[in-house]
């Protein structure tokens, strides 16, 4: 159900909301593996856009956008990863976590990023505009129809054969 007459704000994440988005995570994941990539992500200066959803004081979801290092032809192309992204069990299905990649997506326009790649649901992402065969030309330890990239920027991805390299704070 979508959201109707309920007021969520959408703002970039600070410190003081680490603990909440910890156990937000645990709580729509089921476990620790997210947590300690955001804590990774974080310990090594990797993230790039963190936004958090607030609704009546209390954060129902969050995204987080890390930069990944990318090539298409042998030429750098600056890319982020989209993981995790999360909202809390009992407010899914409300748009929360569309409005969360809208405006994390803007964002990363915003500050002159080219393309963003995610492993997701590919039920969900594509109507994001991200794309499974857009992905394929990127050699990486994913593949299939849940590895998926978007342009930010038309042609970012365009090329023969690239890659991406996720850094040492997603454990592959």
């Amino acid at each position: 159900m979508p959201l109707t007459g309920e007021a969520i704000d959408i703002r970039a994440a600070t410190a003081a909301d680490d603990d909440a988005i910890a156990a937000l995570n645990r709580a729509a994941f089921g476990g620790e593996d997210e947590v300690g990539i955001v804590e990774r992500l974080r310990g090594d200066d990797l993230v790039a856009v963190e936004l958090v959803a607030v609704r009546a004081g209390a954060i129902v979801g969050h995204i987080l956008l890390s930069h990944l290092p990318t090539t298409m032809d042998g030429r750098p192309v600056n890319a982020l990863a989209l993981a995790p992204m999360a909202v809390l069990p009992g407010q899914q299905k409300r748009g929360i976590g569309g409005r969360l990649i809208e405006a994390a997506l803007d964002e990363g326009r915003r500050l002159g990023y080219a393309a963003v790649i995610v492993l997701g649901h590919p039920d969900y992402y594509p109507r994001f505009g991200f794309s499974a065969a857009l992905a394929s030309k990127l050699a990486s330890p994913f593949a299939g129809e849940a590895f998926m990239a978007l342009e930010l920027v038309p042609g970012a991805l365009a090329g023969q054969a690239g890659s991406v390299t996720y850094p040492a704070a997603f454990g592959l």
